[in-house]
């Protein structure tokens, strides 16, 4: 398996008590696998929040009034400066709790499912188009499978 960056940096921040909630050293090694191989040195941050605050800035930033399962915020740096500022992401852990338990998913296999997609995200990713989507998800598909993940978008049982 490929390692990630030669330098990342991640920080993490918990909004919400962290029962059930993965470790910090979980997020770093998702971010690292999405990262492996695409870019050599990284900094981003990655809170973990609640359906308020998770529904509050999907308001603000989508127009959705709703709290998603994962929100990406790439960096928006000025033109000529040269940093490995990635940019953000947030989760909201009852949002990915809930979806976890009705696609009867592991619950840290999501985590890193959707830590993947956003990390993604960061790198510009995207699935509004359809082919664009489908190479996404395979992407995602391969990272995961690294990581000893099964297929997020498998049908389930």
């Amino acid at each position: 398996m490929t390692r990630g960056p030669i330098r990342l940096d991640v920080s993490i921040s918990y909004a919400v008590p962290r029962a059930g909630v993965p470790a910090p050293a979980s997020f770093r090694k998702w971010a690292a696998a999405a990262l492996a191989g695409r870019i050599r040195e990284a900094d981003l941050a990655i809170r973990i929040v609640g359906t308020k605050e998770g529904r509050a800035l999907n308001r603000h930033y989508r127009g959705k009034d709703y709290a998603t399962n994962v929100l990406s915020f790439p960096a928006e740096l000025p033109e000529g400066v040269r940093l490995p500022l990635l940019g953000d992401l947030v989760l909201c852990a009852p949002v990915i709790a809930r979806e976890a338990r009705e696609q009867k998913k592991p619950l840290a296999a999501h985590y890193a499912h959707l830590t993947v997609h956003g990390v993604l995200h960061l790198l510009g990713w995207d699935h509004d188009d359809p082919r664009e989507a489908d190479c996404m998800e395979q992407l995602e598909r391969e990272i995961l499978a690294e990581l000893g993940i099964a297929d997020p978008y498998a049908p389930a049982d």
